[in-house]
């Protein structure tokens, strides 16, 4: 893999991102050093965590996948140095007390996170330090539409910005980024940033696979013309363009043993659980067998392929997952594949938006 370069920053990158937030969770400890391991050894330099991990968000589980990453990293100290490390701080409660309390995200908040971080993960920088969800009430993680009235800002981007500043100033972030942002907030960070000689954000991690193109409805266009580069999450739609649930759903005995969005209610209840994304998932991964393919390479060949995206990050539970994800990096889509897909997003939109 070639690396790309993340926005204007001067870190580099494989178009691959190791995700890990079923790392204590649904992945022991020893295990998840083995999918660091291979991952590495398979060319990638890209991890990417999150204060709030594992997922479920549980109190119990708070941190543990930055600690597990810290460990390995402590165990393996020669690889940091070849690694571009991300990890985010969270937004506001949305009812996880134990992150922090009250609905802002203030500078104190951001100073805190990033130094909880710091000591789990064992490093003495973080390269990508991104703001998981905004603090502004926004339409996200299954919510189609924005209510002026649910109103409720209490940290402003610029003193979010000047938390992140004097991050970077102290040496223990290298650059910025957002996660589950809309085209406002990706202009307002870049607009005040500018304004006032801040960290300009290199990145937006948002959802982006064959269930949820939002990203194609004016995300992408903000992202080009301003330079900053798209980090694709949940490229197989939390399991479900793998193929896994066709014949079952997620509920009873057709559910696969142990899988994600079968096990967890509080997934089942998302946008990835609502019926007509399975339906759709279906149809896509019907597509995929007829054009002789197995369903999940299709789904990651698109995201790999596609011009919006710098790096898509994958999640998985075990080495054989991981190897057959690295595996569909090179797969080109024909021409009317891309065309059948695009008509089926026609009939089913975003149904997982």
């Amino acid at each position: 893999m070639n690396l790309v370069s993340l926005g204007a920053s001067d870190l580099r990158v494989t178009p691959v991102c190791l995700g890990t937030m079923t790392f204590g969770e649904q992945v022991a400890e020893l295990q998840a050093h083995a999918i660091l391991s291979r991952a590495v050894e398979r060319g990638i330099n890209f991890i990417d965590t999150a204060e709030m991990y594992a997922v479920p968000a549980r109190q119990e589980t708070f941190g543990a996948t930055e600690t597990i990453i810290g460990n390995w990293l402590a165990a393996n100290p020669a690889l940091r140095g070849r690694l571009v490390l991300a990890t985010k701080v969270a937004g506001p409660s949305r009812g996880m007390p134990w992150i922090r309390e009250g609905q802002g995200l203030t500078a104190a908040d951001i100073q805190a996170s990033c130094e909880g971080s710091l000591k789990r993960l064992r490093t003495d920088v973080i390269d990508l330090y991104q703001i998981h969800w905004p603090e502004r009430n926004t339409p996200m993680f299954g919510s189609m539409y924005y209510d002026p009235r649910k109103e409720r800002t209490q940290t402003s981007i610029h003193e979010q910005l000047e938390a992140l500043a004097r991050l970077v100033r102290e040496g223990k972030v290298r650059h910025v980024g957002l996660s589950n942002e809309t085209p406002y907030g990706v202009h307002e960070f870049v607009r005040l940033a500018e304004q006032h000689g801040l960290p300009r954000i290199a990145t937006v991690q948002n959802p982006y696979c064959l269930l949820n193109r939002s990203v194609e409805n004016g995300l992408d266009e903000s992202l080009h013309r301003l330079g900053v580069s798209l980090l694709a999450y949940s490229p197989l739609g939390f399991g479900l363009l793998t193929g896994k649930y066709d014949a079952g759903g997620f509920a009873g005995d057709q559910a696969p043993a142990g899988a994600r969005i079968a096990k967890f209610e509080s997934v089942r209840q998302g946008r990835w659980g609502r019926a007509e994304a399975l339906d759709a998932a279906r149809r896509y991964n019907a597509l995929a067998r007829e054009h002789g393919l197995a369903p999940t390479r299709m789904a990651l060949a698109f995201c790999f392929t596609k011009w919006q995206v710098a790096s898509t990050i994958i999640g998985v539970t075990s080495l054989a997952q991981l190897d057959e994800n690295l595996d569909a990096w090179g797969t080109q889509l024909a021409p009317e594949l891309l065309a059948a897909i695009d008509r089926l997003r026609w009939d089913t939109r975003d149904p997982a938006i």
